[in-house]
């Protein structure tokens, strides 16, 4: 069964019980009616209704956030939607097709926060446990910008959801490891660490995290 019929069915019978549950109390004078769209994703919406599909949204989603005429609030709207819909493997996979991988990237440079931190969110979800796009980020050179804004960027969130990608770009995959050393700056052991070796990756994770940088005046 399509996973958003599956959710839609299990809605459907949540709601209609709590509707039961709702009757009950409104018969003994308790409680208002309880909202029937709660619950209800734009996924299960468009499954129940037709319309966009999920290539659909994630092209709309990054139309948005490279408008002038979508303000902040709305473009991390459009950011969240875009990162719970590359969770699934088949979409961050459709990234390349679709032409999204390149302006993806480019946002890490944008002068927003917000902006970069999502970025860099959607980047490490979108190649976690993922070699094809592990290897999309090299043939980007985006890991080095994004060990650039690990140890570089004032605002810690920023640096946070950095490290974040980088720890899902090189696990278990060594072409990633060995673009990540190559970029480290100084203070950073250039020795070869193995990308299978999770207490080793874990390690400069660490030390990324603990990176000191000075506030801007």
């Amino acid at each position: 069964m399509d996973p958003n019929m599956n959710s839609l069915l299990k809605w459907s019978i949540k709601a209609a019980t709590e509707e039961q549950a709702s009757g009950d109390k409104n018969d003994s004078g308790n409680n208002a009616p309880a909202d029937p769209s709660r619950g209800l994703t734009p996924q299960m919406l468009s499954t129940l209704f037709g319309g966009p599909s999920e290539a659909d949204l994630m092209k709309a989603a990054m139309e948005a956030l490279r408008s002038d005429e979508v303000d902040l609030e709305n473009k991390l709207i459009a950011f969240d939607n875009f990162e719970q819909l590359i969770e699934s493997i088949d979409n961050a996979n459709n990234l390349e097709p679709l032409g999204l991988w390149t302006p993806l990237v480019e946002l890490l440079d944008h002068n927003e926060p917000d902006m970069r931190r999502m970025a860099a969110w959607c980047i490490g979800t979108a190649v976690q446990n993922n070699e094809k796009s592990q290897d999309k980020l090299i043939v980007l050179n985006a890991l080095p910008k994004l060990v650039t804004i690990a140890t570089t960027d004032t605002t810690p969130v920023v640096r946070k959801k950095a490290v974040y990608a980088i720890s899902s770009a090189v696990r278990n995959y060594q072409p990633s490891m060995d673009e990540v050393t190559k970029s480290l700056p100084e203070g950073y052991s250039r020795d070869k660490i193995d990308a299978g070796d999770m207490d080793a990756v874990d390690a400069l994770m660490d030390k990324l995290r603990a990176h000191k940088v000075e506030a801007s005046a």
